[in-house]
């Protein structure tokens, strides 16, 4: 199987030495940890468990988790969430990034933000050290995007815990995942404010795990079906107020889908990479493909393009920092960058002929793990819905 090999990173404004610093530690535990092993774990369609120990033995888990609960304590400083993400899409391991931007990005928060201190001392540890891997439950077979149309019920009990019913599909990190954070109806006949968020434990009474899904693409990340079948959730794992969870849900997609714009834009810049590096090897016609001005311009164009989308993304990078990113803005973000991931992986094998369509070939794989993205974070059709209503219209 191919890999990438990194070019030089060029150093970028939003970035300081702190950040740089990070970035050479993940890239040396990419380089150790998970480059050498990645083929078997796509072939396995799931990552290790103790992959997320080292990564939390490392200090690569819950950066903004105060120091007591075990985290670095970085605050509200989400650029080495960014770096995370950018090294995996450098390194070629989609499967693993998204399984652990999923953990730091999308995760995380909830528990920051709605846990209560008990919860916070039975949690953020592990979540920390990466003994507990988290995943996110919204998603049900009829719903998609449609968070308000959740069917799973969660029945409150005369002594406070509740009985869980319903099926959720399509979780990433759902195989491995210890702590899900599960959206269900507490009140069925309200649609937004009849919603809550629990946390299901991996060894809830009546929770049973389904098939790892098998994925076009993603095939080292596990996915699965989650059911619940009168499962027995305790009072003490209700996340915030009981009908807040669609307040929960949506207060967090914006840095979701700023993660998943971080994640294409360095999909198509690694793709780009290591497209520049087989057509000044691969020779045709008794040259190097790239003397072909067909081929300069195409990499030309997606050069000019990620630049592009790049400088939008790093400006939303800085406006979460500042509490100042707007949904419109993070939906922008998740648009251009996950089209352009699209667009330029298709170009890039194109431009790698036959061998582009291979597996081995790390275009290849690029290419088969990007056309999910424009699907999942909320569907793209759902962000220029949001786009436009932020413009006054629709």
């Amino acid at each position: 199987m191919s890999t990438i090999t990194p070019g030089p990173t060029r150093r970028r404004a939003v970035y300081e030495d702190d950040h740089e610093d990070f970035r050479e530690s993940f890239r040396r535990f990419l380089s150790k940890e998970v480059v050498p092993h990645f083929e078997q774990w796509e072939k396995d369609g799931i990552v290790p468990r103790e992959v997320f120990a080292s990564a939390g033995a490392n200090g690569f888990l819950g950066m903004q988790v105060p120091e007591e609960y075990g985290g670095a304590g970085v605050g509200d400083d989400f650029r080495f969430n960014a770096i995370i993400g950018e090294e995996c899409c450098a390194a070629g391991v989609g499967g693993f990034g998204v399984g652990i931007t999923l953990h730091n990005d999308v995760c995380l928060p909830y528990f920051l933000e709605y846990c209560n201190e008990e919860q916070k001392e039975r949690w953020l540890p592990g979540i920390c050290d990466g003994s507990l891997i988290t995943a996110v439950a919204m998603t049900e077979p009829g719903t998609g995007s449609d968070l308000a149309g959740i069917r799973t019920k969660a029945i409150k009990q005369e002594n406070g815990s509740y009985l869980v019913d319903g099926a959720k599909t399509f979780i990433t990190n759902g195989i491995n995942a210890d702590l899900i954070i599960t959206a269900a109806k507490t009140d069925p006949k309200e649609r937004h404010r009849g919603l809550s968020i629990l946390i299901v434990e991996r060894d809830t009474p009546g929770f049973e795990r389904g098939r790892n899904l098998d994925k076009v693409g993603m095939h080292s990340q596990d996915t699965a079906e989650l059911f619940f079948n009168e499962a027995r959730v305790p009072a003490e794992n209700l996340l915030g107020k009981e009908g807040e969870g669609f307040k929960y849900l949506v207060s967090n997609l914006a840095q979701e889908r700023l993660s998943i714009a971080i994640l294409g834009v360095g999909v198509a810049n690694a793709a780009v990479a290591a497209t520049l590096e087989y057509v000044q090897e691969r020779q045709a016609f008794g040259q190097s493909i790239a003397k072909n001005q067909v081929v300069r311009h195409m990499l030309a164009d997606c050069r000019a393009e990620i630049d592009c989308a790049q400088a939008f993304v790093d400006q939303c990078i800085t406006e979460l920092g500042t509490h100042s990113l707007s949904p419109e803005r993070a939906a922008s973000a998740k648009l251009i960058c996950t089209e352009l991931q699209g667009k330029v992986t298709d170009r890039c094998v194109q431009l790698h002929g036959g061998y582009g369509y291979m597996t081995e070939y790390a275009v290849g794989r690029m290419y088969a793990d990007a056309r999910v993205t424009r699907i999942y974070g909320g569907a793209n059709e759902i962000m220029k819905e949001i786009i436009s209503k932020g413009m006054g219209i629709g």
